[in-house]
């Protein structure tokens, strides 16, 4: 677990070049949310604090979610999120192994499909700002929910869905400010040279995140490449959106996925289409949290199917 926290080191400091100290802000309180719920839930289960407060698991939701919300949502949005993630989707369904969904995922799809206006008032880049917010208004803005409506701007995804919707063509939106967002390049590759040193040091296998990437980016270059007028390219894809942290970090969880090899490349390859088709043609702008879960329901079938054959026995295909 803490090898996971460290991995998302190198995109948190791209997060906080790109959009500002926000973010720390928003990870330290989802921190003290998350073991504060961890631990009262351990007293009331009468189970040993210390242990399962100590390894990890907390603090990785906790990260995972403040990652995915907007860097200035409001405390107490945070706050719903780490409630549904850590007592709901953890503990209620038995505590850390047991649970079928991934914590993190159900507390963002909790968040934005109640509070789908909170949600999209995302904190404009640096580079979009005309001058610096000062962190003390950051911290008013999520601590006392000030409004500060200059601060935030739509996200590249949902600038780009709400004007194909309009019938407008890429070549046409591609061009405005929105899109001209540096950071969001060096977020993701931040989360890939994670990724790629979690894989380096076995923490996760290449099947999740290779399937996952692998199918997302063919069906990309596939629609791009039938009408590139209304469907972006695939780098435009992999570089916006969660679909690089989810590879990596939230579908490689291992209590919520398949255990077998093929499993998981079943289960990846569903994740990455189920994401690109509902980024591009669901009511939401990204479909990773949606894709997860899903998937995630289905994890135990996908494991009954894929078993291979018990040294001994016939296996299904010859029985």
């Amino acid at each position: 677990m803490f090898k996971v926290l460290l991995a998302l080191v190198p995109g948190i400091t791209a997060y906080v070049l790109a959009f500002g100290p926000a973010i720390l802000l928003q990870l330290v309180w989802a921190s003290v949310l998350a073991l504060g719920m961890e631990a009262a839930m351990l007293v009331l289960c009468h189970r040993p604090v210390v242990p399962f407060l100590t390894d990890g698991s907390a603090l990785l939701t906790a990260w995972l979610l403040a990652l995915s919300l907007p860097p200035t949502a409001p405390w107490w949005l945070m706050a719903v999120g780490i409630f549904f993630a850590i007592v709901v989707a953890k503990h209620l369904y038995g505590g850390l192994g047991n649970n079928l969904f991934n914590p993190a995922m159900v507390g963002f799809a909790v968040c934005i499909v109640s509070f789908p206006a909170q949600i999209s008032h995302w904190l404009a880049p640096i580079s979009l700002q005309t001058q610096p917010i000062a962190f003390t208004d950051l911290a008013s803005q999520i601590f006392h929910s000030t409004p500060w409506d200059a601060m935030t701007s739509a996200t590249p995804l949902n600038s780009l869905k709400t004007q194909l919707h309009t019938g407008t063509p890429i070549h046409t939106i591609r061009p405005q400010p929105v899109f001209q967002q540096a950071g969001l390049l060096w977020i993701t590759l931040g989360y890939l040279i994670g990724g790629l040193w979690l894989l380096q040091q076995r923490v996760i296998s290449w099947h999740v995140p290779i399937a996952t990437l692998g199918t997302f980016t063919l069906l990309a270059a596939a629609l791009w490449l039938v009408d590139g007028s209304h469907f972006a390219s695939p780098w435009f894809h992999l570089q916006y959106g969660a679909i690089v942290l989810g590879a990596f970090f939230v579908a490689t969880d291992p209590v919520s996925g398949p255990t077998t090899l093929l499993g998981k490349l079943i289960f990846a390859s569903l994740i990455g289409l189920l994401a690109y088709v509902i980024r591009v043609f669901g009511g939401y702008p990204d479909g990773v949290a949606f894709a997860v879960l899903l998937m995630n329901s289905c994890a135990p079938l996908i494991d009954h199917y894929t078993q291979p054959a018990v040294f001994g026995h016939k296996g299904k295909a010859s029985s």
